[in-house]
């Protein structure tokens, strides 16, 4: 299940995970964005407890967003040990993205 955060929620649910966490950054009128939110469901189905999925709406977390320099959206981040290990930038193939994630796995 890909889950909807905050700011607040932010550090908990993706700093502090004990496993990796892949956020996406987007925003409601974002055409691109909509098209990436089967994939990331999808996913989250197939890889389960393996990874979080996770979505920050950029126009409500703009701080958040600037502070991950989030220029372009939809953009995905891959985090593990609270780091950012991998970013994505626009839509992503689910195949592609899949095999990239699970490379971290």
């Amino acid at each position: 299940m890909v889950k909807e955060l905050n700011s607040a929620e932010f550090s908990k649910e993706v700093l502090e995970s004990d496993v990796p966490a892949l956020v996406d950054f987007w925003a409601p009128w974002c055409g691109p964005c909509r098209m990436m939110s089967p994939i990331l469901e999808e996913a989250a189905v197939e890889l389960g407890s393996k990874i979080k999925i996770a979505k920050i709406n950029t126009d409500e977390n703009q701080e958040l967003s600037a502070n991950y320099n989030i220029v372009s959206i939809p953009c995905l981040i891959l985090f593990k040990g609270g780091q950012e290990i991998e970013r994505f930038v626009g839509v992503q193939p689910r195949e592609a993205l899949l095999a990239k994630i699970k490379a971290y796995l």
